[in-house]
């Protein structure tokens, strides 16, 4: 009879309980709480209406189910606050909201009026892509964004995120974190204080310092975007990636890291540790073969590969510029409109091809090489230097080869020397001796102890040899079949002072390494670090990236306070 009378009890409870929550609101000065937005107990097994023990709550029990507005409530007790439209959940607790996310704690407390819920104990957050776990979970229904400040894991297919907080946004699916978070998968790891990361796609945005670790390269960017499925990236600010031997720097980066591929626009620079090494240019591509180690670099728009050369640099520059094969074996070629520049050294050609395990150097299609106050042209050239040294040890010019010097002392007189071939040999990278052979020509200024004219010289023989001091011819040698005169100035023509071939070059001399550059191309430079700068001066991160954040942070209480407000009830 106890029984039957304790379950009539309960019926009668759960009817008066039922009749409340259908009760329409009555009109009064305050704002009613309307039936629709009641907090609907679905199913207990035992209900408790002990006010003494807890003030304005009823106590429901075993097998709870809780329902409000889509979002249901399962759990093993439950105080259900009815004038505050409020409920504290306890024992496996598991919110769900749809059927795509589902919150599981220890401990819960959902305000039905706020629509904003507190899980604490054991938390875990589940969708369908991915598994938060941390101590305290917040979701604000409305905003449909779920926070936490309590160091949470986040496991999504392959990739691993930790952080002391964060933010989930529902409808995006994006999680978002402004403090120090670290993603980790079989690939790599992105370390930084600043990260979009999208859950279904796997695209993961950084912002501020920020670094993506792989086995074979080292990331830095401060604006940069990964996928972290495709294993590609994006890189718009202060970037660089470092490989094995190689750095790649430049104001917007692309990297694909199962092609092994990169590309850089404006401000490129390519730094090769072990060759000492820099390749600049507004345009770049790399291929690595980390097989064969034989990585290659193409370089366009203001090209120019800077090399160590002792104590000095040497800069060249064309309008494509190829950088192939290991770094023992490196190959440089460089096309059309080829320029470049050394303290001592700078020079001409339709292009260039260099290799520096041979030490040979080949200036192809009308080359015009000088060597302090030589020039030299030819049909061909080889410069061949000394790896052991760093020093340039010899020259061959092929075909056509004539050397230019102007004298110093005279009004418009040059000492000459032409034939089929010359060889030439350098000491601390001046020019020491030369050997002209075949059909050679040679016109000489020749000067006495006081500087005085003595003659002019004009030699035809098979070979000459010459042995230079100090910049100046200080002997020379003629071999075989020699036909040699030595003229007054005023007995030797004008006209005939110049070989035949003679072009004097001198007004194209480039004497610095800003000369190897076309005015076109500068004033592209110019723009483009206009434009770089300009970009420097803007937000680090965009105003729209932060404006889901920014809108909630105005309407509502930061978590630590949400949660100080909870527990005092």
């Amino acid at each position: 009879m106890k029984k039957i009378a304790y379950l009539i009890l309960c019926i009668s409870l759960l009817g008066l309980f039922a009749n409340a929550q259908d009760k329409k609101p009555e009109k009064s000065g305050k704002i009613a709480v309307q039936e629709s937005d009641k907090i609907i107990i679905e199913h207990s097994d035992f209900i408790d209406m002990n006010q003494y023990e807890i003030p304005g709550a009823t106590v429901f029990t075993g097998n709870v189910r809780v329902i409000h507005k889509g979002t249901k409530i399962n759990c093993n007790k439950a105080y259900y606050f009815t004038d505050e439209n409020y409920v504290k959940a306890f024992g496996n607790v598991k919110i769900n909201q749809g059927d795509s996310i589902t919150m599981n704690s220890r401990y819960a407390e959902y305000d039905g009026k706020d629509e904003f819920a507190f899980a604490t104990g054991d938390v875990n957050l589940k969708s369908p892509e991915s598994t938060l776990t941390t101590d305290t979970i917040f979701f604000d229904k409305k905003k449909q964004i779920a926070f936490y400040n309590s160091y949470g894991t986040i496991v999504n297919k392959e990739n691993t995120l930790k952080s002391r907080s964060g933010s989930y946004f529902l409808n995006s699916k994006k999680y978002q974190f402004t403090t120090a978070v670290t993603v980790t998968n079989p690939k790599t790891i992105i370390k930084t204080n600043h990260l979009d990361f999208y859950e279904n796609s796997g695209h993961a945005y950084v912002f501020g310092p920020s670094t993506i670790t792989s086995n074979d390269n080292v990331i830095y960017t401060e604006n940069g975007f990964y996928d972290t499925n495709k294993d590609v990236g994006k890189l718009q600010k202060n970037s660089k990636i470092t490989y094995n031997n190689k750095i790649i720097e430049g104001d917007d980066l692309y990297y694909d890291q199962k092609k092994n591929f990169s590309r850089g626009i404006n401000n490129v620079k390519i730094t090769d540790t072990v060759n000492n090494m820099v390749a600049k240019g507004h345009y770049a591509e790399m291929y690595r073969n980390t097989a064969t180690k034989k990585d290659s670099i193409i370089l366009t728009k203001r090209a120019v590969v800077i090399t160590k050369v002792e104590n000095d640099s040497l800069y060249m520059h064309g309008k494509k510029i190829l950088v192939t094969g290991p770094p023992d074996d490196r190959v440089i070629r460089a096309f059309d409109n080829v320029r470049f520049f050394k303290t001592d050294m700078s020079g001409k050609c339709d292009s260039i091809h260099s290799n520096n395990k041979t030490g040979i150097t080949q200036l192809i299609g009308n080359p015009v090489l000088w060597n302090n106050d030589n020039q030299m042209t030819g049909d061909l050239m080889h410069l061949i230097g000394n790896n052991t040294t760093e020093k340039l040890d010899s020259l061959k010019v092929l075909n056509n080869a004539f050397i230019i010097q102007k004298d110093t002392l005279s009004e418009n007189g040059y000492n000459q020397i032409k034939g089929q071939n010359l060889y030439g040999k350098f000491k601390d990278n001046k020019l020491s001796e030369v050997d002209v052979v075949k059909n050679t020509e040679a016109i000489y200024y020749m000067y006495n102890d006081k500087n005085e004219l003595v003659g002019i010289d004009k030699k035809v023989c098979s070979k000459l040899n010459f042995i230079f001091e100090d910049n100046q011819i200080a002997s020379q040698t003629a071999y075989n079949s020699v036909e040699a005169n030595t003229y007054p100035e005023s007995e030797f023509p004008e006209n005939a002072r110049k070989l035949r071939g003679f072009i004097w070059r001198g007004d194209e001399r480039i004497k610095s390494k800003d000369d190897i550059f076309t005015e076109e191309e500068n004033l592209i430079h110019e723009k483009i670090l206009l434009e770089s700068k300009k970009k420097a001066l803007e937000e680090d991160v965009p105003m729209e990236v932060l404006k889901e954040t920014l809108e909630y942070d105005k309407n509502n209480p930061k978590p630590k306070e949400k949660e100080k407000m909870k527990k005092n009830d």
